[in-house]
């Protein structure tokens, strides 16, 4: 059973119905002896009102006059239940406890949690030296460095312009061919973007194997240094340093081509 709200056009009549609306009462259904705006009412009694009202010769109450404004009626929910004398006092004793918590906390408030070194005042002294004797010794492990992000840098460069290469000779061959068949051109495209490919990594494998012989080779020459002359000049040898270098300013000793001297 479909139950609809009462609106002005109904209730006005129900009120023109010959004997009240007492006539429109069945068994399960809403009442309408004390009916207003927004009440219930069913589909069926607005049926009957409108039967009984076209016999009475009102013809201006339509089944649509009637409708209009209408909606589904929702009951409105049911009362909240009166909870129980158990949970009453359930509920009474739950407060008085945390009262009695709440004003425990205040007259003995709990004291502050210790820190890990308020508790072991000798661990600083114990990590300070647990990382002095577990500090790396060699620069490898001292972690990332410069050379290590250089590196990484050179790496993704190389994807990039790899991906660019191969790219680009695709975009210039599809569009080369744009007079061939699609599967041709499909082909034409993958083939010459596999070959750009082979032949970007083969250029980058021989790139890397000349750089690897030239460092073999100049780990092959030894660099030998050789000390030339040596002098001391002190406090007391002032004056025979300073004869010296005037002699050298005046008489330049033939040098070598490899050598290289430092005039003051």
């Amino acid at each position: 059973m479909v139950l609809l709200t009462v609106t002005s056009s109904i209730l006005e009549a129900l009120q023109r119905v010959p004997d009240g609306p007492s006539k429109l009462q069945r068994d399960g259904e809403p009442s309408l002896s004390d009916v207003d705006i927004g009440s219930p009412i069913s589909h069926g009694q607005i049926m009957d009102l409108r039967n009984l009202l076209k016999a009475g010769n009102h013809k201006e109450y339509s089944l649509e006059i009637l409708l209009k404004g209408s909606r589904v009626y929702v009951p409105p929910p049911p009362p909240k239940p009166e909870p129980s004398d158990e949970y009453k006092a359930l509920m009474a004793r739950l407060r008085r406890e945390e009262e009695e918590r709440a004003y425990e906390r205040m007259i003995n408030p709990v004291p502050p949690m210790e820190t890990f070194s308020q508790r072991f005042p000798s661990s600083t002294g114990m990590a300070r030296a647990f990382a002095e004797a577990n500090r790396p010794t060699r620069k490898e492990d001292m972690g990332d460095d410069d050379v290590t992000y250089d590196e990484v840098h050179r790496q993704l460069m190389l994807i990039f312009n790899f991906m660019v290469t191969i790219l680009g000779v695709a975009a210039t061959l599809w569009i080369l061919a744009r007079w061939w068949s699609t599967p041709a051109r499909i082909f034409l495209t993958m083939g010459g973007s596999i070959i750009a490919g082979v032949a970007e990594v083969a250029l980058y494998s021989g790139y890397v194997w000349h750089l690897g012989q030239a460092k073999k080779k100049d780990k092959t020459f030894k660099e030998v240094k050789e000390v030339v002359q040596t002098w001391v000049v002190g406090p007391e040898d002032k004056e025979a340093a300073d004869k010296l270098i005037a002699i050298e300013d005046k008489e330049p000793v033939a040098e070598d081509t490899n050598l290289r001297r430092r005039r003051k």
